[in-house]
């Protein structure tokens, strides 16, 4: 992904990461690694393409990546924009 992201698909990727976040890492954990990509309308009338991916961050068992992309398409993914948090692990 490039720096200087649409402000419309960042945008739009980190609203779609703050709901990604807040499955619980017990239940993200049994279904870890996952992803998957539907359709969808930017913020400006756009369609696009968002992408949601659960990682493990390192070795399986421990945090959660999850990761955010919004794009304008398959020959446009370069040029969307993405964004990434961790779930950490709890004791």
């Amino acid at each position: 992904m490039t720096d200087a992201a649409d402000p419309h698909f960042l945008a739009m990727a980190e609203d779609e990461l703050k709901r990604a976040v807040t499955i619980r890492y017990r239940d993200l954990a049994k279904i870890t690694p996952w992803g998957d990509t539907f359709e969808g309308i930017s913020p400006d009338g756009r369609n696009v393409e968002v992408e949601r991916n659960y990682l493990w961050a390192s070795e399986p068992g421990g945090d959660i990546l999850v990761e955010i992309a919004v794009f304008g398409g398959p020959s446009r993914y370069d040029s969307g924009a993405k964004v990434s948090r961790l779930i950490h692990k709890t004791a």
